[in-house]
């Protein structure tokens, strides 16, 4: 992984995040890292997983809470006529 300045983990979406984890595992399963080197991304790889994981518990429970909400009780009739 190149020494440029990553953003923290907590300021990434699901799919920069998941990318990431993604290069990083990459990364170490095609290289020679140093001790340290391969510490530094197994944590970052940590985070990032942790990251994706909120993530996709935060979309599934927005997910129920609006499937709990059900539907309006608006007839089709009624949703169309109020469109146009």
């Amino acid at each position: 992984m190149a020494k440029e300045k990553l953003k923290s983990p907590a300021e990434l979406n699901y799919e920069e995040a998941i990318s990431e984890l993604k290069q990083l595992v990459g990364e170490m399963e095609s290289s020679e890292l140093l001790l340290e080197e391969g510490i530094a991304l197994f944590e970052r790889g940590q985070a990032l997983a942790a990251r994706c994981s909120a993530l996709l518990e935060e979309a599934e429970l927005k997910f129920i809470q609006l499937s709990s909400e059900g539907f309006p009780k608006s007839s089709p009739d009624e949703i169309n006529n109020s469109e146009g």
